[in-house]
């Protein structure tokens, strides 16, 4: 004989999810871009730690560098070089808006040696913006 608990079928509760954040009552989302941008570039250059970003990126952004910083770690340890501060620059800056709450944006960030274009995507969540996309190309 089943249990009573086998058959009965939980309804979904949502309440407890992300919640979507019209974007009147989130803040500007330009200073956010920039310093994901400039925060993700060191990242990789191995002179920030990943931590510091947690709690704007979502998971899978999170696991996406994560990836990428143990192949920069890799590269730099075969090479025998020590991570070095980048001296870098923000240049241009677009960030638009397909939909409410929703904002995606390209961050241009110059270096010594190389520039770079960062791409990301902002959703308004749970009453702030969260990184739900990050590139650094």
């Amino acid at each position: 004989m089943p249990s009573a608990l086998s058959t009965v079928a939980l309804p979904r509760d949502d309440h407890f999810a992300a919640q979507p954040t019209p974007t009147a009552l989130l803040p500007d989302p330009r200073p956010l871009v920039e310093n994901l941008a400039r925060v993700s570039v060191e990242i990789l250059a191995g002179v920030r730690e990943i931590e510091q970003i947690g709690r704007w990126v979502d998971e899978d952004v999170y696991r996406n560098l994560l990836k990428r910083v143990v192949l920069s770690n890799r590269a730099r340890a075969v090479k025998n070089v020590k991570p070095t501060h980048p001296a870098i620059s923000i240049g241009s800056v677009r960030v638009m808006s397909p939909r409410d709450s929703i904002v995606e944006a390209t961050v241009i960030v110059h270096g010594r040696h190389r520039s770079r274009a960062v791409a990301i995507r902002l959703e308004g969540l749970d009453r702030r913006w969260r990184a739900t996309a990050l590139h650094v190309l």
